[in-house]
């Protein structure tokens, strides 16, 4: 990890604070050649130690500094947080190399790939995260993948990518309910609640509530976008859980600093006053944040816990965010 100045992690260190006080499940941080700069693993290893219960997920391709320095970075970064930690794979061939150990019927289990006698992960071992937007990586991701974010603006569109992976999964043996399927969702709340009143190129979608009201959902050239106000967002976030269209959200802030605080302040309050997220953690890793079962090899017969107020099988509120 390249040292640098400790002020540069602060602006991320405050949001996964904002984040952490909303009760979301994880935040994500893009690296690798991509995203030039400091190094994702030393940003969050400084989070994890200014924070207590929020996960922590990197964006890195596993070929970014060899096929196993990742893995490794990822069960380091599990154990200097206690548990909290996740790995968004950025590429089908790496899901299903880190996943390949797991054999055919795809248990989930995996051994940590630290350094050779390293404490056990508190959860096992980290959860992968995979994004599903073509159907050859919806096989990889159903097969090996403990969290699939999905693309959709309506969701209809988004229960039947649900269904799909559901049913792949269980063809290679996995329980389906071992699976949480996010919808994968950039949000803009600049405008406020009239953004519906501007004038838009795209038509909305997937709001589910009146055609004169709300930002709504428009896909663009970069994927789903709502942009409206977080009350609107409220709304449509419990429009699609009444729908049983996906198990939660990951939320891509278009400004980190405004959009978070406007979605943790604003969106969550709203969905907690409706009783349709939670309003503390249910436990301290990531896997129980999300309900997620202990992978083969963890803890022998133990399941991740939910909190009471989560309504059974699906959560309304946001899983995660960018």
């Amino acid at each position: 990890m390249e040292p640098f100045p400790e002020p540069f992690s602060e602006p991320f260190v405050e949001s996964a604070r904002l984040a952490e006080s909303g009760g979301l499940d994880f935040v994500t941080l893009d690296g690798g050649p991509a995203h030039p700069g400091p190094d994702v693993f030393a940003v969050l290893s400084r989070v994890a130690a200014a924070t207590r219960r929020v996960g922590l997920v990197p964006a890195v391709p596993s070929t970014h500094t060899g096929p196993r320095a990742v893995p490794a970075a990822v069960a380091a970064l599990d154990r200097v947080s206690q548990g909290r930690a996740g790995w968004r794979i950025t590429a089908p061939a790496g899901l299903a190399a880190d996943g390949a150990d797991d054999g055919a019927a795809c248990p989930g289990g995996r051994p940590d790939r630290g350094s050779p006698g390293a404490p056990r992960s508190p959860q096992g071992h980290p959860v992968r995260v995979a994004a599903a937007t073509e159907d050859a990586v919806r096989c990889t991701a159903a097969r090996h993948a403990d969290v699939v974010l999905v693309s959709a603006t309506h969701p209809e569109q988004a229960a039947a990518v649900r269904d799909r992976l559901h049913e792949e999964a269980a063809r290679c043996g996995r329980d389906p309910a071992a699976l949480r399927v996010l919808a994968d969702l950039a949000v803009d709340l600049g405008d406020g609640e009239y953004a519906a009143e501007r004038a838009w190129e795209f038509p909305r979608s997937g709001h589910g509530r009146g055609s004169g009201s709300g930002g709504g959902v428009r896909r663009t050239a970069r994927g789903p976008l709502y942009r409206g106000g977080p009350v609107d967002l409220a709304e449509l976030i419990a429009s699609w859980h009444r729908e049983g269209a996906v198990d939660g959200f990951h939320l891509v802030p278009s400004d980190p600093r405004r959009d978070l605080e406007r979605l943790v302040n604003g969106t969550v309050t709203l969905l907690q006053h409706r009783g349709l997220f939670r309003t503390f953690y249910p436990g301290t890793t990531l896997r129980e944040h999300l309900g997620l079962t202990w992978p083969a090899g963890g803890r022998t017969g133990r399941t991740a816990g939910r909190g009471a107020e989560r309504p059974a099988g699906r959560r309304a509120g946001a899983g995660g965010v960018a």
